[in-house]
């Protein structure tokens, strides 16, 4: 059984389509990525999936059971870390876990225990005793999915887990995310942070204007809609443009960079070598960001 199934699920809210029809699945114990830029709708669909926003039309189950039936089931076996630190700053580090496992109706002695296991899992085990305000911001991101995890959920749905952070305290949650992996948690992540999502997703989706566009592996993605190559040229002129799209190649030219996709880099710069003087080029591998620029474009979404 998946942990998620989505068929023809659609969001409206007046005359804004956030969700347009979209089908997906989730398998149990994978990580799946909703990938996107601002107003793609991913947001949208992780707030039906954890039942804060209702459906408007289309089919959804979680862990087997219909939002529009078994809301207060989905969230009694979901955990959901969001994106705003949302702790209660009046509470210590461990209160903040143990106030919040009350909700879920859990013994005292349950609570007491797994609070102080998560504690040790997130490395927050010495800061227990401090108040919010007195830890830094990767200790509350660590914090935030650790009371994410106090109902011992079979889906876990992390939005933005890192953003801000810095690179010692993201790599962190990136272990903590694969030991869960390890542990058959399905974690379900959206981030701005394709390296992230490259290196954590076994696969993911990418939105724009509210549908699905790609599907799949992130190295699935990057063949199909890059190759293995990208090749760097700064400064290209015109007449280079046009030998490019002459040949068929799969390129994209911005301000001040021609970008070509291929999967024979080498002989790619060889050839242009041959017929034009070039300042400054590089050939480097294709990555999930490529993919995501290619197919949402590059212009400034608000």
């Amino acid at each position: 059984m998946p942990a998620v199934r989505a068929e023809k699920l659609t969001k409206v809210f007046d005359d804004l389509r956030a969700v347009d029809a979209i089908d997906f699945q989730i398998e149990e114990g994978e990580c799946f990525g909703f990938l996107g830029p601002n107003g793609a709708g991913k947001s949208t669909t992780m707030r039906m999936i954890h039942c804060a926003s209702p459906i408007t039309s289309g089919k959804l189950e979680v862990l087997g059971m219909e939002v529009n039936g078994k809301c207060r089931d989905i969230k009694a076996a979901i955990g959901v870390a969001p994106q705003e630190n949302n702790l209660d700053p009046d509470f210590t580090v461990r209160r903040n876990l143990t106030v919040y496992g009350r909700y879920f109706g859990l013994p005292k002695e349950v609570l007491e225990e797994r609070a102080d296991h998560l504690l040790e899992f997130m490395q927050l085990s010495e800061k227990k005793d401090e108040k919010i305000q007195e830890i830094s911001g990767g200790m509350k991101r660590r914090l935030i999915i650790a009371r994410a995890m106090m109902n011992d959920p079979q889906l876990l749905i992390l939005d933005e887990p890192t953003t801000g952070l810095d690179p010692q305290a993201r790599h962190l949650i990136w272990e903590k995310v694969r030991e869960l992996k390890r542990k058959k948690v399905t974690v379900i992540l959206t981030t701005h942070y394709m390296d992230e999502a490259e290196r954590l997703c076994d696969r993911l989706v990418i939105m724009d204007h509210g549908k699905i566009i790609l599907q799949g592996r992130p190295r699935d993605l990057i063949d199909q809609v890059i190759g293995t190559d990208v090749m760097e040229i700064d400064e290209p002129t015109d007449d280079m443009e046009t030998y490019v799209k002459g040949r068929g190649w799969q390129y994209e030219r911005t301000i001040d960079r021609m970008l070509i996709y291929t999967k024979e880099g080498q002989s790619v710069a060889a050839e242009l070598k041959e017929h034009f003087a070039m300042s400054y080029y590089l050939i480097r591998n294709a990555t999930l960001e490529d993919v995501f620029l290619r197919s949402t474009g590059r212009a400034l979404v608000e």
